[in-house]
C-alpha cells in the first residue's frame, strides 16, 4: 500500500534553497494551431517534458541475472522486460510473450515471444529467451524459482517449452526473469528490450528513451531522458535526493547501512520476497512435542517485532506467505496470531517449565540477531530458558546442517507463487530441520496445480506447527512529492508498467 509521509525538517529553508528547480517551475511553451499564435498558456499546448533524475553504482554490473543491488535494480526495471510482468498482487501479465499454451496435464508450457528489438537492434527470438531462462537457472538471484522445471528447449515453431515434474497452474508468475541477448549473458551492461536504453558517453550517464520501442506502455515514466548520478554510498544517496538532486531512491531500512531520510517525499513499500520465520529441530527435546510446537505461533508479538526492529518495512505475517499474495487467507491468518497465553498454557500443561531451549541465528544480519533476542524474552516469559546462540559463515551453516539447534530464526527469498516444497522435500534446500513431512509437501504440489490448495497447505503446514512465520519484509521507495504519484512499485519492478494485454488473451486454447 502506498503510504504519504510528509516530514517537516528543522532546516526547511537550507534545504529549499539548495533543492532543484522541480518540472513544475519549468514554463509552459505555447503551440500554435496553424492559424495564429495561442493567447494564453492555458489551452493547446504542449505538455511538460517530464524531468527526472535516478542514481546507480556505476562500477557495478546491470546485468539483470547478477545484480543483486536494489539500488541498480531500480533502472534496470526500465532497460529489461521478462515474458511476464507480475504486478504489486502477484498478477501476472504478458510483457514479451505473444501467446501460450499449456498441455492438458499442466506439465509443459510453451510460449512464442513478441517480435521485439534489443537495443543494440537485434531481434528477440526464442533460442535468447531459452538461453536466458538456463542462465537464471545457475544465478543465485532467481535458481529458486526452477525447483519443478526439468527442461528448458526451443520448438520448431520458434517457441520456448517448459518442462514441469509437477502441474503448475501458473508458471508465468515466476517468469518475469528479465530476458537478455544469448549473446550477452556475461555482459556487464548487456542489451535489454525495455523502453530505455543506457548511454554511459565519458562522465556523463543517462537513460534514452528509446525511439524504436517494439510496443507502447502504460507507464508513469515519460521522459525522453533520465539523468542519472553516480552512487558512491548509501549516506550519499540518502543526501543527493534531500537536496533535491535525484527525484527517486530505492532504500533498505532493515540495513546496518541504512541513511535514514528527514526531507519532504512520498512513499511506497516494495517487497523484497524476503520471508523470515522460526523453524523447529526435530531432535528438539522441547519442540518436537506437537503441542508445543503448535502453539509456538501464539508466543510471537510479531507486530512488535515489526514496528521495533523493522521501522514499518515488513509485514507481520501468520501463513508461510506475502500477505499481498492472493491466496493468503486473512481469516485463516488470525487462528495463528499472538496470544502469549495460550503459549504458556501449552508450556505448563505440557511440564516444561524451565526447560532449556536454543535459539539459532546468523549474527551476519544485526536486526535479525535483535530480533532472535526479543523472540527469546518472549518464549522466557512462557517458562521456557532460552540461550541465543550467534554464529556466522561455516559454523552457522554446519550447526543448521547437524540441528545443533531446537529452534533457527531463518530468512529467505521465497519465489513469487510462494512455493514451500524446498521446506519439506527431502533434498529441499530448506529442509534443514529434518521435518521430511510428506503430507505437506503433497500438498505442495496440489497448491501449485491449483490455487484452491493453498487453504490446506497452509493450515496443514500451522495446525502441525511445521513453521513459525514471522515476517515478510519490504524495501522503501522514496520519491519527489507530486512527480509520480502514479507508481504501483511491484517486487523486483519499481517502474512496473502494463503492456496493456492480459492472460486470458494471450492463452492458446485447445481445439475441442
Amino acid at each position: 500500500m502506498k503510504k504519504l509521509l510528509s516530514i517537516l525538517v528543522l532546516l526547511t529553508m537550507v534545504f529549499s534553497l539548495f533543492a532543484g528547480c522541480s518540472s513544475e517551475d519549468e514554463p509552459y511553451e505555447p503551440t500554435g494551431d496553424g492559424l495564429g499564435a495561442v493567447d494564453t498558456p492555458e489551452e493547446n499546448t504542449e505538455p511538460l517534458e517530464q524531468a527526472l533524475t535516478l542514481i546507480y553504482y556505476r562500477e557495478k554490473t546491470l546485468n539483470p541475472l547478477k545484480c543483486n543491488d536494489y539500488t541498480n535494480r531500480v533502472i534496470i526495471s526500465l532497460l529489461y522486460q521478462g515474458l511476464f510482468a507480475v504486478n504489486r498482487n502477484y498478477e501476472p501479465e504478458p510483457m514479451l510473450c505473444k501467446q501460450y499454451r499449456i498441455s492438458p496435464d499442466s506439465r509443459t508450457y510453451t510460449f512464442y515471444p513478441e517480435k521485439a528489438k534489443f537495443s543494440n537492434g537485434a531481434v528477440l527470438t526464442a533460442q535468447d529467451v531459452a538461453a536466458t531462462l538456463l542462465a537464471a537457472k545457475e544465478s543465485q538471484i532467481y535458481k529458486g524459482r526452477f525447483f519443478h522445471i526439468t527442461d528448458i528447449a526451443v520448438t520448431e515453431d520458434d517457441g520456448v517449452e517448459i518442462k514441469l515434474d509437477t502441474p503448475m497452474e501458473n508458471l508465468p508468475q515466476l517468469l518475469d526473469i528479465p530476458i537478455i541477448p544469448e549473446t550477452d549473458l556475461e555482459s556487464d551492461r548487456p542489451a535489454g528490450t525495455g523502453p530505455y536504453i543506457l548511454d554511459e558517453s565519458g562522465d556523463l550517464s543517462r537513460l534514452r528513451r528509446r525511439s524504436d520501442n517494439w510496443s507502447s506502455y502504460d507507464s508513469v515514466i515519460t521522459a525522453s531522458s533520465i539523468t542519472l548520478l553516480e552512487a558512491k554510498s548509501n549516506n550519499q544517496i540518502r543526501d543527493e535526493f534531500q537536496f533535491g538532486d535525484v527525484d527517486l531512491v530505492c532504500a533498505d531500512p532493515c540495513s546496518d547501512y541504512f541513511a535514514d531520510y528527514r526531507c519532504d517525499y512520498e512513499l511506497w513499500n516494495c517487497e523484497n520476497g524476503m520471508f523470515i520465520y522460526l523453524a523447529c529441530s526435530a531432535d528438539s527435546d522441547v519442540f518436537s512435542n506437537d503441542a508445543i510446537r503448535t502453539a509456538l505461533t501464539h508466543a510471537i508479538d510479531r507486530e512488535f517485532l515489526t514496528d521495533e526492529y523493522y521501522r514499518g518495512y515488513a509485514s507481520a505475517v501468520t501463513l508461510p506467505a506475502s500477505p499481498e499474495f492472493p491466496y493468503y487467507n486473512q481469516n485463516l491468518a488470525s487462528r495463528y496470531t499472538y496470544d502469549a497465553e495460550k503459549f504458556a498454557s501449552a508450556v505448563r500443561n505440557q511440564l516444561m517449565m524451565g526447560e532449556e531451549v536454543v535459539l539459532l541465528v546468523n549474527k551476519g544480519d544485526s536486526i535479525r540477531v535483535r530480533v532472535a533476542h526479543s523472540i527469546a524474552d518472549m518464549l522466557g516469559a512462557a517458562g521456557l530458558h532460552v540461550t541465543v546462540k550467534e554464529l556466522a559463515g561455516s559454523e552457522y551453516t554446519y550447526a543448521i546442517y547437524t540441528r545443533d539447534y531446537d529452534l533457527y530464526l531463518g530468512q529467505t527469498m521465497l519465489s513469487p507463487n510462494m512455493d514451500l516444497t524446498p521446506f519439506f522435500h527431502t533434498y529441499g534446500e530448506l529442509s534443514y530441520g529434518g521435518v521430511n513431512e510428506v503430507g505437506a509437501y503433497a500438498l505442495c504440489l496440489d497448491a501449485l496445480a491449483n490455487h484452491g490448495n493453498y487453504y490446506s497447505l497452509y493450515k496443514y503446514v500451522m495446525d502441525k506447527g511445521l513453521l513459525c512465520p514471522v515476517l515478510f519484509r519490504s524495501y522503501a521507495v522514496y520519491s519527489t512529492r507530486g512527480l509520480l504519484t502514479e507508481l504501483e512499485p511491484a517486487r523486483d519492478n519499481v517502474f512496473f508498467y502494463s503492456a496493456g494485454k492480459n492472460m486470458e488473451h494471450a492463452l492458446i486454447r485447445s481445439e475441442s
